[in-house]
């Protein structure tokens, strides 16, 4: 089960990706980061991206309280932004802890293939182990 730097390097490996992180959405804070930033600046990166993923994560027209469901998953899986030059995933990360993390990985619109990266980063985060 690969830590933070192998995810991170694994996400970057995917095509078109210009950047990822794993970032706190509690705190703002990135807890790792490869790659380039959109901003030039990973931390401003992690703490603007942590507004959207407090906001999907805790508002309930997202992320309803009730929804009828047995299991203990996150409400909300994974959010996408797309701009003119790319695509943002985030994609939240179930912890044995109280969870607020999530990984972010940057796309070159171009380049990048969408549902390829939906898929590698799901894996990812679940197979991510926190140290």
């Amino acid at each position: 089960m690969p830590g933070i730097d192998e995810c991170l390097l694994e996400a970057m490996a995917l095509p078109g990706a210009r950047g990822a992180a794993l970032v706190d959405w509690s705190s703002g804070l990135a807890l790792g980061t490869a790659g380039e930033s959109p901003v030039g600046d990973h931390e401003t990166t992690a703490a603007e991206t942590a507004e959207l993923a407090r906001a999907a994560a805790e508002y309930e027209s997202f992320a309803p309280a009730d929804t009828g469901r047995a299991d203990d998953g996150p409400p909300v899986e994974d959010l996408i932004v797309t701009t003119r030059n790319g695509y943002h995933v985030l994609r939240f990360v179930e912890t044995s802890f109280d969870s607020s993390v999530f990984l972010h990985l940057w796309l070159d619109r171009a380049d990048g293939n969408l549902a390829l990266a939906r898929h590698r980063l799901r894996a990812l985060a679940e197979g991510l182990v926190l140290r």
